[in-house]
C-alpha cells in the first residue's frame, strides 16, 4: 500500500471504530484517523489478535481494524482494542486544554490520540513501568511537545492535578492518588478488577459532595504493576456488587458504612449515591 491508500485505510478505520463505539463526540473519530498506528507498533510482521487467535502479517491494512496487536507478548502486553479505547474517551470526554494522566501508555498510540483530544494546550503525564515500552514511548512520541513520558508506576505516587486519569492496567482497587489527583469536575476511568483478571471498567467523577461512581462495560486487562493489593477471598464482591456501585470514598475522610460493597486499604466502594 503506498501513503495514500494507507491514510484511505485509516480514515475508514477511524470512522468504522466510531460508528461501533457508538461515539458522541466527533473529535474522536478525527483523532483515531490522525494517528498512524503502524508508527507506535515493533516494526513488522505483526501478531494481529482477532477473537482470542493471532495471525502474523505485514500488511498495514491488517491493522486498521479492530483488532489487537502485540507489543511484547511474552509478557501479554498488547496495543488495546481501538472500539474499547473510543468508548473510553467518549465516556471522559477530554477537552482541549485539559491535563489528562495517562497510567499504562504502552508504546503511546492511546496517548497520541489523548493528546490531540486536549490539544496543544493541554497536557498528557504518561507513565508506563516497562522501562523499554517508556523509551520507546518517548520516541513514538517526540512530535507531540504537550506529552511527557514518565518511566515508572504511576501507583502509590503523589501525581499532577489533572482533569482526567486513563488507567490502561487492571487493579484491584484504584490508587487512592488517582482520587486525589482529580481536579473539579476530573473524570478516572479504570479496569476495576477484583476477580483476578475481569471486572468493569468504572466510571469515576468528582462532584462537589464526593466522588460518583459507575461501572461500564466487563474488561479484561493485564495487571498494573507496582500495586499493594492483595486479592482477598474471603472479602470478593459479587458480580451484584460490582454492578451497585454508585459512589467511592477516600477511607481518610469517611468510615466505610452499611452501604459498603468492597473496602480496601484507603478507598472503598459504595452502592449509595452521592447526596
Amino acid at each position: 500500500m503506498d501513503e495514500t491508500e494507507i491514510e484511505a485505510a485509516r480514515r475508514a478505520y477511524a470512522a468504522d471504530i466510531a460508528r461501533m463505539a457508538e461515539v458522541e463526540d466527533p473529535r474522536i473519530g478525527q483523532a483515531f484517523a490522525a494517528v498512524p498506528r503502524e508508527a507506535f507498533l515493533p516494526p513488522p510482521p505483526w501478531t494481529v489478535i482477532r477473537m482470542g487467535a493471532g495471525t502474523r502479517t505485514s500488511d498495514v491494512a491488517s491493522l486498521y481494524d479492530n483488532v489487537l496487536v502485540a507489543i511484547a507478548p511474552e509478557r501479554g502486553i498488547n496495543n488495546g482494542e481501538p472500539s474499547l479505547h473510543a468508548m473510553w474517551m467518549d465516556a471522559v470526554h477530554p477537552q482541549p486544554g485539559e491535563t489528562v494522566i495517562h497510567v499504562g501508555a504502552g508504546t503511546g498510540y492511546y496517548t497520541a490520540i489523548l493528546a490531540r483530544l486536549v490539544g496543544p494546550g493541554g497536557r498528557i503525564e504518561a507513565f508506563e513501568y516497562e522501562s523499554d515500552l517508556a523509551a520507546q514511548a518517548v520516541a513514538n512520541l517526540q512530535d507531540y511537545p504537550n506529552v511527557t513520558v514518565h518511566s515508572a508506576s504511576a501507583f502509590g505516587r503523589v501525581l499532577p492535578k489533572a482533569d482526567v486519569v486513563y488507567v490502561n492496567a487492571g487493579v484491584l482497587a484504584p490508587d487512592v492518588e488517582w482520587l486525589r489527583a482529580l481536579n473539579p469536575g476530573g473524570r478516572l476511568i479504570f479496569p476495576w478488577q477484583p476477580h483476578k483478571g475481569w471486572g468493569p471498567a468504572t466510571l469515576v467523577t468528582r462532584e462537589t459532595q464526593g466522588f460518583s461512581a459507575r461501572p461500564l462495560m466487563t474488561v479484561g486487562f493485564i495487571s498494573c504493576s507496582g500495586t499493594s493489593e492483595r486479592i482477598s477471598v474471603r472479602h470478593l464482591p459479587t458480580e451484584a456488587d460490582l454492578a451497585a456501585v454508585r459512589s467511592i470514598w477516600i477511607r481518610s475522610e469517611r468510615a466505610p458504612g452499611a452501604s459498603a460493597v468492597a473496602v480496601y486499604k484507603d478507598v472503598w466502594f459504595s452502592s449509595e449515591e452521592l447526596d
